[in-house]
């Protein structure tokens, strides 16, 4: 999914669709253009492409096409790029959107259909019986989905940005996301609501009115006037469970895949967790053959980025490096893949990734994604004699691991609180990711954690990991911690972000409760991949506190089923946080060196 929230979420990392599918580059050049072309399944249900072909095609080629939504009209500035660059290009409505028949269900019948399109395009005579597939976040997901049905006449797949799942949607960390019915709105009916989908002023009013009355999130649907059954389904289901995993592949089925891939995704791609996932499951699965075809990009970009680079991004900057011509990369993976052309030389290893270097960056190479970290920096947390306040009275992130007793930190939180707004969006969306204003806001409502200035450059680049030993009075309550870079100018780069719902500290799958009192580790390792060098002079800054905003379901602490709680079952909770010998809570950074 793509442009999720970029005026509001983007300050959060979630993840979205694109609708729009940007500028391809034009192209004054010729070629033949089709429309209403129909492809049967296997059910006799017909779906609707356009058709994109060389002008005056002489031979049969080999065959692209996605599976979108979001209407098959959006792809066509794809569509002229590829039948312009010798090759077919088919952009189709997946089932009961656009123009194609039958009743569209989020992700249900993608696998299937898939299977069928590839089979159908592999027959027709301007195919040469090799086809592909192209795009990201959802058209992502169709490919993993369509790869694991193993239709004979794929190729091979380039899975950008693809969302997973019971991964990183309709949830993360088993919180969902309150953007889930912006979309299921987006993509109700056969037609289009951009407008409506891309009016952010509409949509945090619709999701500030749950929150402010306190309503469960499962009135959501109601609330924003699209009553949804997709939606009360999802509820029900919080956990990665069975109903999740039949979306993806079985390990089996990962192990069988066996096929050139280059998987996409970005540092602030709000589904890198997904793509990621994808990723590592396949290799973890595959033969040493199928994985040495596997290649990964991990760009700087956002979510929209990975398939329409911009140098700048909620106020952070790129560089002019990162600026990658991704049309012509998909091209030279094709040429290589499907019609025996050289390797694309942009791909110097089995892992090409991006290192940020203050407001410039360079792309980097590495034969595994593991191998991109070669170690490690325990930071430990501590405070004078459990005093933190916020920013302006923090704790220490430091190198030396406590080695006495010391008084805990703690903050109370009342989800009766409206007020509370620290992760809740900047005000300017262009700078979200820059801006300390909520942070600012939130003083003495959350716990916050400073290093020393840097002594010299220094350079991340790999998973964050956050250890932390906590109780609470609370049999639940929801965890946020943000990871920032504080610059020597008092300037602020968000690095990444993470939540955990206290109940799933021990398994994403089976939730327990907390014991009120009990001190337990809480380990929070769900953060993005970050490439970045931390500046001499700069700090890192760590914010820990409660998830509360208009974004995201409330837990309200009781320990009930979230979706159905309200106000009425709201109880405050304070959360402890040690830092002693017998408690050491971490922050573990991924550090790297230039090969």
């Amino acid at each position: 999914m793509s442009l999720r929230v970029a005026a509001f979420v983007s300050a959060l990392l979630l993840a979205t669709p694109v609708i729009a599918d940007g500028p391809a580059g034009g192209s004054t050049a010729p070629l033949d253009f089709q429309w209403g072309v129909k492809i049967p399944l296997r059910d006799g249900v017909k779906l609707n492409a356009t058709l994109y072909r060389p002008s005056g095609q002489r031979a049969p080629l080999p065959c692209i096409f996605t599976l979108t939504p979001y209407i098959a009209e959006t792809y066509h500035p794809r569509g002229v790029y590829f039948a312009t660059h010798d090759y077919v290009f088919l952009a189709v409505d997946v089932r009961g959107r656009g123009n194609s028949e039958g009743e569209f269900t989020p992700m249900l019948q993608e696998a299937k259909d898939g299977y069928d399109v590839v089979e159908w395009l592999a027959k027709q005579p301007y195919c040469n019986g090799k086809v592909t597939m192209w795009g990201g976040s959802y058209a992502g997901y169709d490919q993993w989905a369509t790869a694991k049905e193993f239709p004979p006449h794929l190729a091979t797949i380039i899975p950008v940005a693809a969302v997973r799942p019971g991964v990183d949607f309709p949830f993360v960390n088993n919180i969902y996301y309150a953007y889930d019915m912006q979309w299921l709105t987006l993509t109700s009916g056969h037609t289009g609501q951009e407008v409506t989908f891309g009016d952010w002023s509409f949509w945090a009013m619709q999701f500030g009115e749950l929150y402010k009355a306190q309503r469960p999130f499962r009135e959501l649907d109601t609330v924003v006037g699209n009553p949804s059954p997709v939606f009360q389904t999802w509820l029900d289901h919080p956990e990665p469970d069975a109903y999740w995993d039949s979306y993806s592949a079985t390990p089996a089925q990962f192990a069988k895949i066996d096929l050139p891939i280059l998987t996409i995704t970005g540092q602030y791609d709000d589904d890198q967790y997904g793509a990621l996932s994808y990723y590592r499951d396949h290799l973890r699965a595959a033969s040493a053959q199928a994985a040495a075809r596997h290649y990964l990009l991990i760009g700087p970009w956002d979510h929209a980025g990975t398939r329409t680079p911009t140098e700048t991004y909620a106020g952070i900057k790129f560089g002019a490096a990162s600026m990658v011509d991704v049309n012509a990369l998909d091209k030279d993976w094709y040429d290589w893949t499907l019609k025996a052309g050289s390797k694309p030389a942009f791909l110097k290893d089995r892992v090409t990734y991006y290192m940020l270097l203050g407001d410039e960056g360079e792309w980097r190479y590495a034969p595994s994604l593991d191998a991109i970290t070669t170690g490690s920096a325990s930071m430990y947390l501590t405070s004078d004699n459990g005093h933190n306040r916020g920013i302006y009275e923090s704790g220490a992130l430091t190198s030396t691991a406590p080695r006495d007793a010391s008084k805990p930190d703690s903050y109370i939180y009342d989800p009766r609180d409206t007020t509370f707004n620290a992760w809740d969006g900047a005000e300017d969306a262009g700078a979200s990711l820059t801006d300390q204003s909520g942070l600012l806001g939130a003083n003495g409502k959350i716990l916050v954690y400073h290093t020393a200035p840097f002594t010299q450059n220094t350079e991340f680049a790999g998973f964050p990991k956050l250890s932390l030993w906590l109780s609470m009075d609370q049999p639940d309550t929801d965890l946020a911690a943000f990871l920032y870079e504080i610059r020597p100018d008092g300037s602020s780069v968000q690095l990444g972000s993470q939540f955990l719902r206290a109940r799933y500290r021990k398994s994403q799958r089976t939730p327990e409760l907390v014991k009120p009192g009990a001190v337990e580790r809480y380990d929070v390792d769900h953060f993005a991949f970050i490439a970045r060098r931390i500046a001499k002079g700069s700090r890192l800054r760590l914010a820990i506190g409660p998830l509360n905003t208009r974004f995201f379901e409330k837990n309200y602490n009781s320990g009930g089923v979230v979706a159905n709680e309200s106000g009425k079952d709201a109880r405050t909770v304070t959360v402890t946080l040690y830092h002693d010998a017998q408690h050491p809570s971490v922050l573990v950074m991924p550090l790297t060196k230039k090969p």
